[in-house]
């Protein structure tokens, strides 16, 4: 047996800290840190990929001339705000109010105030205008002669046959000289209120859409802008129109309209107010041939007007 006692294994030497490795640790920290940070920021701002269409909202809006260049101004401005305008297009006048009191659409912007003021009357409805753009005279045009005084006794003139246009085209002819309507006539008027035995010409009611077509045949024919500008038709041409800065024209200011739930609506007023930055009235009056006048007007103005011109219709009823 030997005398000599084992002896205690050695404990292995403590391993001396990496100082490399305690930058390395800090750095993966840190970046994960600044990574957190990014994320919030984006989240909260929006700033990041995709955040922009999330924040879009988008507004459908009907109209019977959205080939008209000043729509892609407009949109343009709108979607700098957010705002992706989609435009519903409408053969006749006749649609695009009931799409509109429907939920179809958010906004229309086709009509002026007397043709509002009609709808909500005899559909019962409450549409509200919310923002003022324009008034547009309404022009006699022929393409047989140059002058109203040539146009000759029973001579036949084409007018849009709704009856707010209608009235407003007999009011036109009437001042021109060529008929007359008992007791002065109205916003209201219609054929069986022309005086036949007073008057040179006989009107011929047809679709406003088909009016620039009658052109072909009647000795004349009163057409809206719109369709004078789709037929190409000179607005310089026009033998008479009624004069669209006069008091008497308030009826027929158009307007953005809206259901009436909707009138407060900030983003629809947005693009209300969107339609008079300077680059889309520009676009306007080019495309009117400088022939509009813009007109900006309180939403609670437009919806006096509309209000009383809806009180004169429920009387005449």
């Amino acid at each position: 047996m030997s005398d000599s006692t084992p002896s205690t294994p050695a404990l292995p030497e403590k391993p001396k800290r990496s100082r490399t490795g305690w930058f390395v640790g800090i750095g993966i920290v840190v970046v994960a840190v600044i990574v957190a940070v990014v994320l919030v920021v984006v989240n909260v701002t929006g700033t990041g990929s995709g955040a922009a269409s999330a924040k879009t909202v988008t507004v459908k809006i009907g109209t019977t001339e959205a080939s008209s260049p000043y729509w892609a101004v407009l949109k343009k401005e709108a979607a700098k705000e957010g705002i992706d305008i989609q435009t519903v297009n409408f053969r006749d006048y006749t649609q695009a109010n009931p799409a509109l009191a429907d939920g179809q659409l958010d906004l229309n912007l086709f009509q002026h105030l007397q043709f509002l003021a009609n709808y909500d009357v005899q559909a019962k409805q409450n549409l509200v205008p919310i923002g003022a753009t324009l008034v547009v005279p309404l022009p006699l045009y022929s393409t047989k002669y140059t002058k109203i005084g040539d146009i000759p006794q029973g001579g036949k003139i084409a007018i849009p046959n709704d009856p707010t246009n209608q009235a407003r085209a007999l009011l036109v002819l009437q001042k021109a000289g060529l008929l007359k309507l008992k007791n002065g006539g109205s916003t209201l008027a219609t054929p069986a209120d022309i005086d036949a035995s007073a008057s040179k010409v006989t009107v011929i009611p047809v679709d406003a859409a088909q009016t620039a077509p009658a052109l072909s045949s009647a000795d004349g024919a009163i057409v809206n802008n719109n369709y004078a500008l789709t037929a190409g038709i000179d607005p310089k041409s026009a033998l008479f129109q009624d004069d669209p800065k006069s008091q008497t024209a308030e009826p027929y200011i158009n307007a953005f309209v809206a259901r009436d739930k909707d009138k407060d609506n900030k983003t629809y007023l947005k693009v209300a107010e969107l339609y008079h930055t300077k680059a889309v009235t520009a676009a306007v009056l080019a495309e009117s041939k400088n022939t509009a006048v813009i007109v900006d007007r309180k939403a609670s103005d437009l919806v006096g007007i509309l209000d009383g011109l809806k009180k004169t219709i429920r009387a005449a009823q």
